[in-house]
Formats: structure tokens, sequence, C-alpha cells
């Protein structure tokens, strides 16, 4: 059996000095899910008071 060579290649990684905020898309988040919450409790109490 023959050995099989791993042949690595050095590459240069650019890490990028900006960092990307993501506060806005955490507070979208939130608010997404607060009005799911909401009309899904809100539709809930509707049947109940139908009932």
């Amino acid at each position: 059996m023959s050995k099989t060579e791993l042949h690595h290649s050095k590459t240069n990684v650019r890490v990028s000095e900006e960092q990307t905020s993501l506060k806005g898309t955490l507070t979208s988040v939130f608010l997404l899910g607060f009005f799911l919450i909401f009309t899904w409790v809100s539709v809930y109490f509707l049947f109940l008071h139908r009932l």
C-alpha cells in the first residue's frame, strides 16, 4: 500500500478589524417575538371568551 501525503498550502486569511454590531438584529428579533407572543395570547383569550 502506498502512503498518501497531505500537502498543506499556506494561505493568508485576512481578519477584518471591523466588527459588525448586531444590536439592531437582536432588537428586531425581540420585537418580532413579542409581537408573535402577543398575537397568540390574544387569539387564545378570544377563543376562551367565545367558548
